[in-house]
């Protein structure tokens, strides 16, 4: 005969009965037993998880699902960890200080090839983090010589190689996103990155320092560092990555291939709590208290008033001109979180365009072992969430080129600026 009432299922009246009672005893006749509000066989595989970021605003996934709970919904008992540098978080999550970590699109790529002075170790990205934001930025003395188009900085820059004094543009790390988009950019003005110009690597909250003392005529960082340099008046921004492409990828969630191999549950745990947290981000009335939670100082230690303009798209260029973009961070709209097969592609594109790596790369090889769609896949099953899916289409950046995923090698090769090794 059923003993329980009509509506309450089994889980339930033990839930209720739990709560009542405190019977601990009941717990060990659970099937599997519990984890919270989880079954064991549900619950995360290992629960105590230590996260990486960089004092950034796009670390907001990371801190949000943090600070509100989000892991902890999931089974996960987190732990927030700043890194001084992004070669500092990926030293981390390989010698296992972190186990999961905010890092830049092109850092588990580099990873699994061997780039960037790095151990070879396969890394994988089961989540993009967010798109947009970024920009490059350039010194205040720049004013009203350059704008939006690079093109009018080659004769400067050519000036200044024949003077002895070459510009320098600064990056975050050499295979990341920052670089790719500053080699764009430059190579989109006829001047060669390699050549014309010196290229070096800064963490990030280092940039307005850096370029306060002179140390740079430009930078490619994520905010909120534009912004503080507009406010400093010592710069203003030329160009939004958006420009550049809109919605490109920029963060992911990235950790080692063998610890999602180790750990699937622990995996899918991760990828649900920042699902939750990435649609409360998208709500823009969520902006304001999310400027003001990253603000603190042991996330981004930047005041909240120069983080909340450019998360609502309120862009003052720092040049005389302001306006509302559209195409402002996001972090869960426009199937933002699909780990797509072609970003990885348009990276390995312009790893091979500016000779990082000799011949041509494994394009489909090294998307498909990076790329972990399978796992985004099934977590978002499991909570319900229907995603927009794959997406194969070509995109055309500012300059006006197409890369199509289904020719990448083609795309890598077509640029009148580059430096092809093989």
């Amino acid at each position: 005969m059923n003993s329980f009432p009509p509506k309450q299922t089994r889980r339930t009246f033990f839930r209720t009965t739990l709560r009542a009672t405190g019977a601990t005893a009941l717990l060990a006749g659970m099937p599997g037993g519990w984890v919270g509000n989880l079954y064991a066989s549900d619950a995360p595989e290992k629960p105590d998880l230590k996260f990486g970021m960089i004092a950034l605003t796009d670390c907001s996934s990371f801190v949000i699902a943090h600070e509100k709970g989000l892991f902890k919904k999931y089974g996960i008992n987190s732990t927030i960890s700043k890194g001084a540098s992004w070669a500092a978080i990926r030293d981390s999550l390989l010698n296992g200080d972190i186990q999961a970590t905010h890092m830049l699109t092109g850092m588990p790529i580099a990873s699994t090839m061997g780039l960037a002075g790095a151990a070879k170790r396969s890394m994988i990205i089961p989540w993009i983090a967010n798109r947009n934001g970024q920009s490059i930025s350039l010194k205040a003395e720049l004013k009203g010589k350059v704008k939006r188009d690079p093109k009018a900085l080659k004769s400067l820059i050519m000036d200044a190689k024949k003077a002895g004094s070459p510009f320098t543009f600064a990056m975050t790390f050499p295979p990341g996103t920052h670089a790719m988009w500053i080699r764009y950019y430059l190579g989109a003005g006829g001047i060669d990155p390699d050549k014309d110009v010196s290229l070096i690597t800064i963490p990030p909250a280092q940039m307005v320092a850096n370029m306060k003392i002179g140390k740079m005529d430009g930078f490619c960082v994520g905010e909120p560092w534009n912004a503080r340099v507009i406010a400093d008046g010592i710069g203003f921004t030329s160009v939004n990555t958006q420009d550049i492409w809109k919605d490109h990828p920029e963060k992911v969630c990235g950790m080692l291939e063998e610890f999602a191999d180790k750990n699937p549950k622990t995996t899918k745990s991760i990828l649900k709590a920042l699902h939750e947290a990435s649609v409360w981000l998208d709500d823009l009335k969520n902006r304001k208290e999310q400027s003001e939670i990253v603000s603190r100082a042991t996330y981004i230690n930047c005041p909240p008033e120069i983080i909340y303009g450019r998360l609502m798209g309120e862009y003052d260029m720092g040049d005389g001109e302001k306006k509302q973009d559209p195409n402002y961070m996001i972090f869960h709209d426009r199937n933002c979180n699909y780990p797509q097969y072609k970003y990885a592609k348009w990276f390995l594109s312009q790893y091979r365009r500016w000779g990082l790596v000799t011949g041509t790369p494994d394009y489909e090889g090294i998307a498909k072992k990076v790329m972990r769609p399978d796992i985004y896949e099934e977590a978002m099953k499991e909570i319900g969430y229907k995603h927009g899916g794959a997406n194969s289409e070509p995109e055309t950046l500012f300059d006006g080129k197409t890369f199509d995923p289904a020719k990448p090698e083609e795309f890598a090769t077509s640029f009148e600026v580059k430096s092809l090794k093989g």
